[in-house]
This record gives C-alpha cells, structure tokens and sequence, in this order.
C-alpha cells in the first residue's frame, strides 16, 4: 500500500509536562497515556517486565532500582521523546525479541513507525499488540487514529467503538471519535462524542506533552467548525469562559454559523455571558470601512 502524502502538521506526544512536536500526515495527534481509562496500570499489570513510561529528571541522581531490561525499555522511550524515531526502532525490535507478545512494546513500536508515517508497519504491530492482547484499548484507538490519518473515517470510528466498548470511560477515544464523526460531517455524533469526552476528562482538550502509548487528534481540516462545536460541548458544560475562547477562535477560522448560538439549546447557560455576547455581535460597519479622504485631495 502506498504512503499518504506528507502535509505540515505536528504531532505532539503527552505523557509529562514537555512537549514534543513532529511531522506526521494529514493530521494533527497527541500521543496521551491512558490515565484517563485505567488502561496503563492494567497493561503494566499484565505485561511483565513492563517500565515506568515517565521520562527521568535530569537533576534526578538517586540510585535506579530499574532491572537492566527496564533500562533498555527507558533508553528507546527516551529515543522517542526526543523524536529520534527510527533509533527507537531497533530499540524496541530488539525487546520484543525477546517478548514477542508484550502489547506495551508491541504498540510502542508501532507508535514509532507511525510518527515517521510508515503506516503499514505502525498498522502491523498495532495489531499485534492487539492479538496479544485483547483487552488493550490503547492499541485499539491507534489503529483509530491510523485510519483517520488515510481518511478512512467510517474504518476509524468502528475501532474508536472498540477501544470505548473495552474501556468506556477513555476519554481520549471518545474526543478522537468526535473528530472522526466531524471529518464525516456528523455533527449530531461530533458533539455527543465531544461533551462524553468532556464529561470525562474536563482537561481532555487541553493536554500537551511528551511520550505516552495513546494517540490523540489535536487538529482536524475544517477548523473553524471544529472549534465551534468545541465551543458547543463547553457552553453544555456551563464553561463560559472556555465557550467564548472557542467561539472567537471559530470566528477567526471565518466560520459563519455564530448566529446559531442564540438559538441553540446548548448555549443557553451561557448565552448571557458577557464574553460570549462580545463575540456575537456584528461587527461595527465603520470598522471594515475607509476613512474618507480629507478635504481638498
């Protein structure tokens, strides 16, 4: 199967406060941790042998009580917070050698091949890692966002579903299945999947970061509708202030459906918010006009 062409946009990874950008296709991501459904303390439960993903302090200098196997695993995530990807390739290969069935690793590796946008192999070890285990949502949700990434969208939203049929309360899944349904013109969905993901995790919109095991849209094409159902989930919420933020971000992207807030049911606990009226009204017509010239010239 061939590549998809290359576009400029970032993919961050998250898993501690640094953040971390490079290239990927199509879309933007954010490679979370699964603290939001549970699923990194399952996974290390039955994984053994499995490390700590955190990424060490440099001031750090107590004795590590790390088994030379954890450090081999620390070295190659280390690799890929500092977006050396194809040096944490053979990292990780050479780990699963010897554990050919450790979803964590399988699914880190396939991370890897995905942000060099090798998506045939990331799409391989994905689905190893789900074959060795069936209960790991995270790999489910990456072979999600690798379909969004060919545009594949209905392909995306079916293992989205799975991963939430696994771990129902992974709000990062539930926040990509928003933008899969958006990509799909859905808006219905978008926003139901958007306000669960909110319901969940209030920051779920909000994370950045370095290296984690979950892969997170953090941009779609059609920004200006993204940002004001963004702006919908908030106001549903009572969140005026990040409902305004929102707003004046969509009307920035030149979306031209601002008139529906007044109207929209999912507005109305904040429609009197100061901040979300400033961004309702028109804007003064002497504004976009020029000032007539002086007399005489």
């Amino acid at each position: 199967m061939s590549q998809p062409s290359m576009a400029a946009v970032a993919l961050a990874i998250w898993f501690t406060p640094q953040v971390l950008l490079a290239q990927t296709p199509s879309i933007r991501l954010l490679a979370a941790t699964a603290a939001n459904s549970g699923q990194a303390a399952q996974t290390s439960a039955r994984q053994p042998g499995s490390a700590s993903q955190a990424i060490p302090s440099q001031a750090s200098r107590a004795p590590s009580t790390r088994t030379p196997r954890e450090e081999e695993e620390m070295r190659a995530d280390i690799l890929m917070a500092r977006k050396l990807y194809a040096e944490a390739v053979p990292a990780y290969q050479k780990l699963i050698e010897q554990e050919p069935r450790n979803a964590v690793l399988l699914n880190k590796l396939g991370i890897a091949y995905h942000q060099q946008t090798m998506l045939d192999q990331a799409k391989r070890y994905y689905e190893r890692a789900v074959r060795a285990d069936k209960h790991y949502a995270n790999a489910l949700n990456n072979l999600g966002a690798l379909e969004y990434d060919r545009r594949r969208y209905r392909q995306a939203v079916k293992q989205y579903k799975k991963a939430l049929e696994i771990s129902p309360e992974m709000a990062t899944a539930y926040r990509n299945l928003g933008s899969a349904y958006l990509a799909q013109k859905k808006y219905d969905e978008a926003f139901a999947a958007y306000h669960r993901a909110l319901e969940l995790d209030p920051q779920v919109f909000e994370h950045r970061g370095s290296f984690g095991t979950v892969l997170q849209h953090i941009g779609v094409d059609d920004k200006g509708t993204f940002f004001f159902f963004l702006a919908k989930s908030y106001a549903s919420m009572g969140n005026a202030e990040r409902c305004a933020h929102y707003l004046r971000m969509a009307r920035d992207e030149g979306y031209t459906g601002l008139a529906a807030v007044q109207t929209d049911p999912a507005f109305a606990s904040v429609l009197k918010d100061p901040g979300v009226q400033e961004i309702l009204q028109p804007a003064s017509p002497s504004a976009n006009q020029t000032p007539p010239a002086p007399p005489g010239l």
